[in-house]
């Protein structure tokens, strides 16, 4: 049950006895999502590091949180599928738009492109919330793939970081859905 109400107009309003379905899997809440505490990121690249929020390997799809605490450069790589963002705080872009997002920024990204993601300097570092269905495909100066990074990359990448900073392998596999 969420927060005792007192004034809601809804106050008196049960909740659903049965909610979830007996094959159905418990929703995911993360507090603070955005944290600080930067043993949630895992380093993405040299500059840019990423949150797990939510992973589903059957679907080859995660939420996350990128950040960027100065200037960051995220791998040119090309999408085969659509990615949406929401800009909770700082600036970044890419390379090949004329647009730059700051805070409360959406962003839907068609499948078939392909781009160079930059985070600017700002006071308030970048923090992006993503959802995106993989793989990426890395792409090298002239556009052309030289590599991939789905899913299945991510979690070894994040269980890895997250066994050596001490919260444990075992942390990634609670966002799986």
């Amino acid at each position: 049950m969420p927060a005792h109400a007192t004034t809601e107009f809804w106050k008196d309003l049960a909740p659903i006895a049965e909610s979830f379905k007996p094959d159905a899997r418990p929703e995911v809440h993360i507090a603070n999502a955005p944290t600080d505490d930067e043993r949630y990121y895992v380093p993405f690249s040299d500059t840019v590091s990423s949150r797990p929020l939510w992973i589903s390997p059957s679907q080859n799809r995660w939420c996350d949180v990128l950040m960027a605490k100065g200037a960051g450069l995220v791998n040119r790589h090309y999408h085969p599928h659509e990615v949406f963002a929401y800009t909770i705080s700082g600036k970044w872009g890419y390379l090949e738009h004329d647009w730059v997002a700051t805070a409360g920024d959406f962003i839907y990204e068609t499948p078939g492109e392909g781009h160079t993601l930059v985070a600017y300097d700002h006071p308030d570092p970048m923090r992006v919330f993503f959802i995106v269905t993989g793989p990426l495909i890395w792409l090298d100066e002239n556009g052309d793939s030289c590599g991939h990074f789905d899913v299945h990359d991510y979690i070894a990448l994040c269980r890895d970081h997250y066994d050596k900073v001490g919260l444990g392998a075992d942390l990634v596999d609670s966002l799986f859905r």
